[in-house]
């Protein structure tokens, strides 16, 4: 079965450098690329839904402006286009369920220009069975030859998460640096003065060899990938800072609901807002 990777249109420029990474990563992949647009979203760039008579004419102006901009771009890809009348985050989710990826604006898509992320767009990221892009307009105009970095917890890998970023690496013959962002036990926090210097070494060589346990076996599954191992205190940030010049941030995210429904966790939130390169969230077990 042919591969599929998906991306949600709305007419926004977010969206169209989401069509276009989405292209270029079906390209990377040998798939297809399903754009879809899901009703009612705001149409044609202009900040007002349209009337309920409009919707399917809209839609499809929406879609054939984003297959014609792939299209001319790569015109041997297959670019099949989808219109769900459905609220934009359920749209989406179900969207999910028949493409390996979904790629997103991180604006538009309902969401407000005073914020780094859409609505949508992370609601959707919270909540998709599938692993989920998020780019940035400015990410279309980069060169994607940057390294793959992903986020690892030493001390619980997931493996879903280590699968999907090896091979985002070696579909791009990039260099993956996997960053393990740990903290000073809590005690520290008591101790009523600074840290032994020794005493923090010693933790980071402990939490360096975690790094190395938990990346065992997908380097033996990949040796054609090149890994830097990254190890610093403070996850979140250690992911921020090395997301200048990526091609693509990895984090994961628990896939099991909890009290009300899955969510993000506190680091795939601020790597989400703060990244500069396209963040992908994996969800996991």
């Amino acid at each position: 079965m042919t591969s599929t990777v998906a991306a949600g249109i709305d007419g926004s420029p977010t969206s169209t450098a989401a069509a276009r990474w989405a292209a270029e990563e079906a390209v990377r992949r040998g798939a297809s690329l399903r754009l879809v647009h899901a009703w009612p979203w705001l149409t044609d760039g202009v900040a007002s839904f349209a009337e309920p008579d409009d919707l399917p004419e809209a839609a499809q102006r929406t879609l054939a402006a984003a297959a014609e901009e792939v299209r001319a771009h790569h015109p041997r890809l297959t670019v099949d286009t989808d219109a769900v009348l459905d609220a934009p985050v359920d749209g989406l989710v179900a969207a999910a369920e028949d493409a390996d990826l979904l790629v997103l604006g991180s604006r538009g898509l309902g969401g407000f220009s005073g914020l780094l992320l859409g609505s949508v767009s992370m609601a959707v990221a919270g909540r998709s069975a599938t692993p989920v892009v998020v780019v940035r307009e400015p990410a279309a105009e980069r060169p994607g030859s940057g390294e793959v970095v992903v986020g690892v917890d030493a001390h619980g890998a997931e493996e879903e998460v280590l699968a999907f970023a090896f091979r985002e690496a070696a579909l791009r013959g990039a260099r993956l640096r996997a960053v393990h962002g740990w903290d000073l036990p809590p005690l520290f926090g008591y101790a009523g003065g600074a840290v032994p210097a020794g005493e923090v070494a010693q933790l980071e060589a402990l939490e360096a060899k975690l790094l190395s346990l938990a990346l065992a076996g997908q380097r033996e599954r990949h040796p054609e990938v090149e890994v830097v191992e990254d190890v610093r205190l403070g996850a979140a940030r250690g992911l921020v800072e090395t997301s200048a010049g990526a091609a693509l941030v990895v984090v994961g995210r628990r896939g099991r609901a909890v009290e009300l429904g899955p969510r993000l966790g506190r680091t795939a939130h601020a790597v989400l807002h703060h990244a500069e390169a396209p963040v992908a969230v994996v969800p996991h077990a």
